[in-house]
């Protein structure tokens, strides 16, 4: 008989394989990140644009279109997470970001603190050109201080995918 404590452990170490999702690259050719069925939890459609969720904790990562791999310039990535401020339904730890010219963001965040047994961030990109990802990275001992998540989107189908932010 399996006990719920080797059960945990296992799902656990089965989530850290998805801590930072890698970008799958054949011919030069990228492959659209798999969205996670618990990366929508407390989802906040919008979320506001803002300079940072507090300090202490760095998100940084790379938004690439599948396919072509080319970085996605100024579009949204959506963040939330548990923090030393509150949990996830937290309106102070819910915001987003724009991608730089390089496709590249950056999210500065309070610490980031255990929500259902896991230190995580949750991840979204939404846009009209591109299928919805929802990411639900959880920390590894080496991410003290930040994290990179790379990911990259699939455009929609009869979509000429110019990035809406």
């Amino acid at each position: 008989m399996i006990s719920p404590r080797s059960l945990m452990a296992a799902a656990a170490a089965v989530a850290t394989l998805h801590t930072a999702p890698a970008i799958a690259q054949s011919s030069g050719a990228c492959v659209a990140t798999e969205t996670m069925r618990s990366g929508a939890n407390n989802y906040v459609p919008n979320a506001p644009i803002i300079e940072n969720l507090g300090t202490g904790w760095t998100l940084t990562g790379i938004v690439r279109e599948a396919g072509t791999c080319a970085p996605l310039a100024n579009v949204r990535v959506q963040v939330w997470s548990a923090t030393d401020r509150g949990g996830e339904r937290e309106p102070s730890n819910h915001g987003s970001v724009l991608t730089d010219a390089k496709g590249r963001y950056t999210m500065e965040i309070s610490e980031v603190r255990p929500s259902f047994g896991q230190p995580h961030v949750h991840i979204a990109f939404v846009d009209p050109n591109y299928q919805t990802l929802f990411l639900r990275s959880v920390l590894g001992s080496d991410d003290r201080e930040g994290m990179t998540v790379d990911f990259v989107v699939q455009p929609m189908a009869n979509s000429d995918a110019q990035p809406s932010g």
